[in-house]
């Protein structure tokens, strides 16, 4: 199902951050712009089995405004790069948004209702004039429509000098880290004025830097548990409770390079541009540029299940690097019980792969394949020979359709995949 759609697309409204709550009921994403957009689960209709994926517009709000940093003479863009939901605990709702430097916390929180009959001003605010108070009012609450309302509760700045990649909420509610690309900070949701370094691998001679950190998350279960990616393809995992910086990592995940693949590109697509824990917390995925790849935790020296996304490109990494798609950082996500994975690809394609059946599917989110309730297609791509009708050259594909940011429903199988400007919402075929 389509759901938004912009016909024009200025740099602004490139959506650049796709998130689920923890319910499934919101749905937010981030731009350019600095823009954060709320869609709501349609209430009427969630009922209805084949009406599940239909979101409306629920709040939108400016969470970042472009800056400039004076003592670097250097412009800091409003772009969100990541969202994060908190645990519901109460009716208000909250999130965490980030550009480069700043994070800030939001409360979401509905207003229906509008107190009236205040003795000392007038409802518009103005103050009434005593001599005119004759008798004792008692305030009322009067129902109003309903508003919904974006305040912001926190700001979080001025303790990363690099752009941040990530912010992970901890699983005891109280703290979540946030990492750019040499350090790891990790904040209090109450205490804005300081944060903890928790990993930093800036060398003391910045020539001999040989890596950097692409992305962080805190174990789903575990407080104490955080994992972080590295440019180099190697995903570390370091405990807490073990010292105050975590400079000494208790697992490393590494993957022997097979020789016959080496290449000046090897380096270069070997970078993770994401990593996500499995909700049970035993598994964790990683993207790197051609593959997906799912990582037992118990088990360190290489991963139990390598996923090929898009392996007819490996012929093109020359053109890409030129282009520089190359750098594209690509985006992975987990169904609800953890039995499938979806990460997107180019031409607006996107992969799902189903670690159960051992199956993968192609599937394109575009305007001209995804009518409201038209099946998706599956897409195919071919590498080279003499192409089937429903195939699709290699050569033919178009690198600025991409799809880097993609979510899953946490309960259900219904699936946000942004395309550039464009937002489309799909769910399982109901029969």
């Amino acid at each position: 199902i389509i759901f938004v759609s912009l016909c024009f697309i200025p740099t602004a409204d490139i959506i650049s951050t796709v998130e689920f709550n923890h319910s499934g009921e919101l749905l937010a994403t981030g731009d350019k712009g600095g823009r954060v957009v709320i869609f709501q689960q349609d209430t009427e209709n969630k009922s209805q089995p084949q009406c599940r994926s239909e979101y409306n517009v629920y709040s939108t709000f400016q969470s970042h405004e472009p800056e400039f940093d004076y003592l670097k003479s250097l412009e800091i863009e409003e772009k969100i790069n990541k969202i994060r939901w908190l645990p519901q605990k109460n009716a208000a709702q909250f999130l965490l948004s980030t550009n480069d430097k700043t994070i800030k916390l939001w409360k979401i929180s509905e207003r229906d209702k509008r107190p009236e009959g205040y003795n000392l001003k007038e409802e518009d605010g103005r103050c009434r004039d005593s001599t005119t108070i004759t008798t004792l009012r008692v305030p009322v609450f009067r129902p109003m429509d309903l508003m919904v309302e974006a305040s912001p509760r926190r700001v979080f700045a001025n303790a990363h000098t690099y752009h941040i990649n990530s912010i992970s909420v901890n699983s005891d509610n109280e703290t979540y880290l946030s990492a750019d690309d040499l350090r790891i900070n990790l904040w209090h949701l109450e205490i804005t004025d300081r944060s903890f370094n928790i990993v930093d691998i800036k060398p003391a001679n910045m020539e001999e830097l040989t890596e950097v950190i692409t992305a962080a998350e805190f174990h789903p279960h575990q407080c104490n548990t955080f994992v972080y990616s590295s440019s180099k393809g190697t995903i570390r995992m370091c405990d807490m409770r073990a010292s105050a910086l975590c400079d000494k990592h208790s697992k490393l995940f590494e993957e022997p390079e097979d020789p016959s693949n080496r290449s000046f590109f090897s380096e270069i697509i070997s970078s993770i541009s994401d990593v996500k824990f499995s909700h049970s917390g035993r598994y964790m995925m990683t993207r790197d540029y051609l593959s997906v790849k799912i990582w037992d935790l118990n088990m360190e020296n290489r991963p139990v299940e390598t996923y090929q996304v898009h392996e007819y490109l490996r012929s093109k990494l020359c053109s890409l690097y030129e282009n520089d798609c190359i750098f594209d950082k690509f985006e992975c996500c987990w169904n609800g019980n953890d039995s499938v994975v979806m990460t997107g690809s180019y031409n607006n394609f996107f992969r799902m792969l189903d670690r159960t059946q051992r199956r993968d599917v192609t599937l394109e989110a575009s305007r001209e394949s995804s009518k409201p309730r038209q099946v998706l297609k599956p897409r195919r791509v071919c590498a080279g020979g003499k192409r089937k009708k429903d195939e699709i050259s290699v050569d033919s594909l178009d690198f600025n359709k991409k799809i880097l940011h993609t979510a899953w429903h946490p309960q259900e199988n219904i699936i946000a995949v942004a395309t550039t400007n464009n937002l489309y919402i799909f769910q399982e075929k109901v029969n």
